[in-house]
């Protein structure tokens, strides 16, 4: 038996119109024997109109837990209206939210950025939604809201529909989950802003992620750390009516989620270009990385600062790399360049970077403790790489991985 988990976007069941177009794509899959579960996001712009009258009649004065009772408003709305309108079409449906026994999403109180507690979820799910499926039942769920453990209302996240599609797709071991949206699917660009943009077919996980980290709006990046390997999923256009569309199709992960600790397998070297005219001259780092690509070596990491810049490369290319670079140095206004070797990188990525305060003096004080320096540390919203010393990696890494695990909770 066929078994997926749709999510439908605010756009998508942005009035009625739209709200039928999806749930006459539910129904032909459901006529097929497949067992469907929809996410709903909330309609339109609901929740922001939700929002605006939260915070302006309270003066921006609102309790944590309040404001995520009112905010649920719009997704709840949703999951009755699309229920409604399945049952109409003769599918046997029944709307899912947090005031229900049979609600899945269990989730810490933390209002606003809940935290889901993954393992009591999947036992619920397995409890409630599970006979649903085996009954012939479409269960029609709340995205983006959970329940803590006193029966209060949460929010995971603007956006967290997505994180509830592919929290369910796991929890039921799904054959697909599909995000319907107002895309084609994942573009090249954005095509509002590069009318040339172009379809992608498939993207991975680990793309996925950094290009929604980055300002996409396709999805949340925090869903992707839900996705299944084993688990088929696909972005598509909800303007088709069709759940077996195309889209662009999304693959991996790689590895058992997203949030990890990784020590290079080699030793890096840091060569260091040193010159007063760095920041006034276009193009310098082509005028550098240009002779390495034709060089055939590769660069590893990448860090700038006011009279210098240092490129991270493979230890073994360091003498061929300093010679290359030279010639560069001696020809432009530059002044000098200068190598260090033995040098380990430990990248660090996870989610919750974006999110929680404090993220790198959290990593970094165990390793202040052990008196290890750091010899470099490169960061972006949700991969912070750390360069120390060699000899001391496999200490450093412990330090990195246990740091981790206090932050992951």
């Amino acid at each position: 038996m066929r078994r997926i988990v749709v999510k439908f976007g605010g756009t998508s069941v942005g009035n009625a119109d739209r709200i039928r177009l999806g749930a006459k794509s539910v129904w032909d899959e459901y006529r097929r024997g497949t067992q469907i579960v929809v996410v709903v996001s909330a309609m339109g712009h609901y929740t922001d109109e939700l929002v605006a009258a939260a915070k302006g009649s309270s003066q921006d004065k609102i309790d944590p837990k309040d404001f995520d009772d009112i905010l649920a408003m719009g997704e709840r709305t949703s999951a009755r209206i699309f229920s409604a309108a399945l049952k109409s079409l003769g599918v046997k449906s029944i709307y899912v939210d947090p005031g229900m026994e049979i609600w899945p999403v269990i989730t810490d109180s933390n209002f606003g950025m809940a935290n889901i507690d993954f393992e009591a979820t999947k036992q619920r799910v397995q409890k409630f939604i599970v006979p649903l499926l085996e009954d012939g039942v479409v269960p029609v769920i709340c995205g983006f809201l959970g329940r803590d453990r006193k029966g209060n209302v949460t929010t995971i996240g603007r956006g967290g529909s997505d994180i509830t599609a592919f929290l369910i797709g796991r929890c039921l071991k799904a054959d697909e989950v599909i995000i319907v949206t107002d895309v084609e699917g994942v573009m090249t660009a954005d095509p509002n802003k590069v009318p040339e943009a172009k379809l992608l077919r498939s993207i991975t996980v680990e793309e996925m992620t950094d290009l929604a980290r980055f300002g996409a709006q396709v999805m949340h990046p925090r869903a992707m750390a839900y996705k299944d390997p084993d688990i088929s999923a696909k972005v598509i256009h909800y303007r088709h009516g069709n759940l077996r569309v195309s889209g662009t199709k999304i693959v991996g992960p790689r590895d058992d989620g997203l949030a990890s600790v990784r020590l290079h397998e080699k030793p890096l070297a840091m060569l260091t270009i040193v010159g007063e005219s760095m920041q006034t001259t276009p193009g310098i780092l082509a005028k550098f990385s240009a002779p390495l690509s034709k060089a055939g070596i590769n660069i590893y990491a990448v860090s700038i600062g006011p009279r210098s810049f240092s490129i991270y490369l493979a230890e073994e290319d360091a003498k061929r790399a300093m010679t290359i670079l030279h010639r560069v140095v001696v020809g432009s206004k530059l002044k000098a360049i200068t190598s260090e070797g033995n040098i380990a990188m430990i990248v660090t990525e996870s989610e919750r970077f974006i999110y929680a305060p404090g993220v790198i003096a959290k990593l970094t004080e165990p390793l202040a403790r052990a008196k290890i320096n750091i010899v470099e540390i490169i960061s972006s919203r949700a991969s912070i790489s750390f360069f120390v010393n060699w000899e001391v990696r496999e200490e450093a890494l412990k330090l990195f991985k246990k740091a981790m695990k206090d932050i992951e909770g």
